[in-house]
């Protein structure tokens, strides 16, 4: 089934992450104000290092901005936060919770990705019958922004994923404006990017530019 958050997903070509550390002081919720106001239409709340009480009021401001956008929210990990906030999705990676379970918490409403980061993990997300809504593939490249982050896969795995599933999926990991055709050029059609956009003196003009790199024809 085509769950309602994912026809954002489907359409846009940027997907932003929080990281609070490289968004210059601005803080998470201006920066999803900012991000909202350049035109990105997924946005994922990734953070691990706030109380749960800060998260919780993060998420909430945010959700708030992003249903009158109409932009798509998820929230990395935190499965609670998700549903007290009444995101369109979570994400989770290959350490957390079941899928299976997790969509049993979650229900059939919202969107779950899963990070993905081998050919197996492709082909047991893609086995899991309708459960995973998509897959991130990477990291691409190598980054800094995500603790504990496995080695580079490079484009060979982003190949296999173009050509061989069928779920839909988002590029993620090192990805920068000076590499973000290459990424396109391999068949992704969404890229995934956190200090590159959240980090931006100008967070408009730097969306901008990634979105006309990823559609050029």
């Amino acid at each position: 089934m085509k769950r309602p958050g994912m026809t954002n997903f489907l359409q846009t070509a940027i997907y932003g992450i929080t990281a609070d550390e490289y968004s210059l002081g601005r803080g998470n919720v201006e920066t999803v104000r900012l991000l909202i106001a350049a035109g990105i239409r997924v946005i994922q709340y990734r953070e691990k290092r706030k109380s749960a009480r800060q998260m919780y009021e993060e998420c909430m401001a945010i959700r708030s901005m992003t249903r009158e956008a109409g932009a798509t929210f998820i929230v990395n990990d935190h499965i609670d936060l998700a549903i007290l906030a009444a995101a369109d999705g979570v994400h989770i990676g290959q350490d957390d919770l079941p899928p299976e379970k997790v969509r049993d918490l979650i229900g059939n409403d919202m969107v779950l990705g899963l990070s993905t980061h081998s050919i197996i993990q492709a082909r047991s997300a893609e086995a899991l019958g309708g459960i995973i809504d998509y897959i991130g593939v990477g990291p691409i490249f190598a980054t800094q922004t995500k603790q504990d982050v496995c080695d580079p896969v490079g484009f060979e795995y982003l190949d296999y994923v173009v050509k061989d599933i069928s779920l839909p999926f988002v590029a993620i990991g090192g990805i920068k404006e000076h590499n973000i055709v290459s990424v396109r050029e391999h068949g992704a059609r969404m890229a995934a990017l956190v200090s590159e956009l959240v980090g931006a003196v100008d967070v408009a003009g730097k969306a901008r530019s990634l979105k006309q790199l990823m559609v050029k024809a």
